[in-house]
């Protein structure tokens, strides 16, 4: 810290001109706190002073960060008497049924310039039957999905333009609790709103907010309307994509959730590559490491995953994994949790080695395990059918209680293809096509072939039945 003066301060400041004092208390305030100022904050001078602001990043971030609307048509419900035909002819009323729009509103934000690739969430693109962005600049663009992921609430979206401009990319691995942020985004429409906050934790999971949660939980104003907008660290680089908020009274109370860059870029880059998220089959169920747990195994230990059960023939039963054995670290990274332990083997591609740490016995063991490709031996629907394109199809073995039957399960979709339209949707178990019954992929040709398309089909969806019919 500098050493000053204080007699030489006390004789200026005992002169007639009281601007002559405030100048030296303004020198020495500066002196003192400049160093601070400038190690947290961005500064700007504003008639020679140089005051902390955020207004520099903001320039060179804000013209990366979009509007989202989306425009869906939902079917007009009518009145029974509506669907009278005689009804219609008396009063002439139209024999076609009106359809109506809802529209939806969120936040997106640019990472690649040149192809012109756009993040946002699953939920602010879900169903759309239009998507468009509007840039800070005034233009309003239409999108194209690239693809989509409920389980991280991710969506890739692309337009054709020039001169766009892209948020780069942090390592979010690298964010500490206490570190300033600000979010971005279009809070109740109100377009390219900035707000500023701390990091108030890492790691968030069992939230039930998504099937993959490993959040950045932030005090920065987010609100509706801000998701899909852009977390951004004090440099302007994305940490993380704003997601959701915790309001029990309907409006933001300073707890809001962003999913991290490092999970971001790997489930963007394999919708980008693949236009979908294809996981690795793992084959271990897991419950988190409570107290209880830890007391009756007489351990002192109070984070991890307790592995519950072992699929036979998977890629965890061939490294060794028993029930019982705790996992502390994937590949030398602690694991405070089973929502922990599943978003970071569950975002892994297939093929890819990890190193376990374990607890097992109050020993420690370090296993290897190589994530399996649960559709290996799926084949391109459209060899099957026109009418499957753009889905893997194949066969899997589907266990009931002890029973095991064979049946015909669909993969990953490309979103708008011909099977996407037609209703099915990764995991559909199909059960009947054209009222025939369907167990093998040859079962599943011939039915279509016959009948000259996909009429009807039957297909068990999250443990229901339903009934899709051609349109």
């Amino acid at each position: 810290m500098p050493v000053f003066n204080l007699r030489a301060f006390a004789a200026q400041c005992s002169q007639p001109s009281v601007r002559s004092c405030n100048t030296a208390l303004l020198a020495i305030w500066l002196a003192l706190t400049a160093p601070l100022a400038t190690a947290v904050l961005p500064a700007v001078v504003d008639d020679g002073e140089p005051l902390p602001s955020l207004a520099p990043m903001l320039a060179k971030t804000v013209p990366g960060v979009v509007n989202v609307s989306t425009v869906t048509e939902i079917a007009a419900t009518e009145h029974p008497l509506l669907r009278d035909p005689f009804f219609r002819r008396f009063f002439d009323i139209p024999g076609h049924q009106r359809n109506r729009e809802s529209q939806s509103l969120g936040s997106g934000v640019v990472i690649d310039a040149e192809r012109g690739i756009i993040l946002t969430n699953h939920h602010v693109v879900r169903a759309a039957d239009a998507i468009r962005v509007t840039f800070d600049d005034g233009r309003r663009l239409e999108a194209e999905l690239v693809g989509s992921d409920p389980e991280t609430d991710i969506a890739v979206l692309r337009v054709e333009a020039d001169h766009l401009s892209a948020v780069p990319l942090a390592d979010s691995d690298q964010l500490r609790v206490g570190d300033f942020v600000v979010a971005i985004g279009s809070p109740f429409g109100l377009a390219h709103t900035v707000t500023s906050g701390i990091v108030s934790a890492l790691g968030r999971t069992g939230l039930g907010i998504e099937g993959y949660e490993s959040f950045i939980q932030t005090d920065a104003s987010i609100n509706p309307g801000n998701s899909g907008g852009p977390l951004v660290n004090l440099r302007g680089e994305l940490v993380g994509i704003n997601t959701a908020i915790l309001a029990p009274g309907g409006g933001n109370v300073g707890i809001g959730f962003a999913i991290p860059t490092n999970m971001v870029k790997t489930v963007a880059s394999q919708i980008i590559e693949h236009g979908s998220v294809r996981r690795g089959l793992f084959g271990a169920g897991v419950q988190d490491l409570t107290p209880e747990i830890a007391s009756a195994l007489d351990i002192d230990l109070f984070r991890g995953a307790v592995i519950a059960t072992v699929q036979p023939d998977s890629p965890a039963a061939e490294a060794g994994l028993k029930p019982g054995d705790i996992v502390t670290s994937v590949d030398g990274r602690p694991i405070a949790s089973a929502g922990d332990l599943r978003s970071r083997i569950g975002l892994l591609r297939p093929g890819t080695e990890i190193e376990l740490e374990i607890l097992r016995n109050g020993k420690a063991r370090r296993l290897r395990a190589v994530i399996e490709d649960p559709y290996a031996d799926f084949v391109h629907g459209e060899t099957l059918s026109p009418v499957l394109e753009g889905a893997l199809i194949g066969e899997a073995v589907r266990r009931h209680n002890r029973s095991r039957t064979r049946v015909v399960m669909v993969g990953p979709l490309r979103p708008g293809s011909p099977a996407w339209q037609n209703g099915l949707r990764e995991g559909d178990l199909i059960v009947q096509v054209n009222r025939r019954a369907i167990a093998r992929l040859d079962d599943l040709a011939q039915a279509l072939e016959s009948a000259g398309g996909l009429y009807s089909a039957q297909v068990l969806r999250d443990g229901q039945l339903l009934l899709l019919a051609r349109r």
